[in-house]
C-alpha cells in the first residue's frame, strides 16, 4: 500500500527527472545552435526554425513567435541576412515594411541541424518499445494539458 508519504517522493522524483529532461533539452538547443552557425547566437536557430516551419514574416511576427524582443530580433536578422541566411522583400500589404525569409542557405542549414537533432533524439529511443513510447507520449500529453 502507498503512503503520501510514497506518493510525495515519487512527485519529487519526478520532478528532477523534468528538470534533467529541461536541462539536457537545453543543452542539445546550445548544440543545435553552434550546428546551425557557430558565429550566432543560439536564439538565432529558433528564429531560423520558427521560419522554416511557417514561412516568411514580418521581423514583429517573429519577434512575438519566438518570445524575443523587437530590437534583439531586428539586431539578430540583421546579422543572419549579412550571413545570406535570411532575405528581406518589401511586404506584399506594406511596401514600407519588411517580410524576412530563409534563404536557399538558410533552409539547408535548419535542415541539416534538425537532421542531426533528431539523431541524437531516436538514438536515445531506439531501444525502446513501442509501448513505452506509446506510454510516454501519453503521460505527457496528460502532464503538459490545460488544467
Amino acid at each position: 500500500m502507498q503512503t503520501s508519504g510514497d506518493r510525495r517522493q515519487l512527485q519529487l522524483a519526478l520532478g528532477e527527472q523534468i528538470n534533467a529532461l529541461l536541462s539536457a533539452t537545453r543543452a542539445l538547443s546550445e548544440r543545435s545552435a553552434a550546428h546551425f552557425h557557430p558565429a550566432l547566437q543560439p536564439a538565432a536557430f529558433h528564429v531560423a526554425r520558427w521560419l522554416y516551419a511557417y514561412g516568411p514574416a514580418k521581423p514583429s511576427v517573429v519577434a512575438e513567435a519566438v518570445g524575443m524582443d523587437r530590437s534583439s530580433t531586428s539586431t539578430l536578422i540583421g546579422k543572419m541576412r549579412t550571413l545570406g541566411l535570411l532575405s528581406a522583400d518589401p511586404s506584399p500589404g506594406d511596401r514600407r515594411s519588411i517580410t524576412v525569409g530563409l534563404t536557399p542557405e538558410g533552409r539547408a542549414r535548419v535542415a541539416a541541424t534538425l537532421e542531426d537533432r533528431g539523431q541524437e533524439f531516436y538514438t536515445r529511443t531506439e531501444s525502446w518499445t513501442t509501448d513505452d513510447l506509446t506510454r510516454l507520449v501519453e503521460l505527457l500529453g496528460r502532464l503538459t494539458a490545460e488544467p
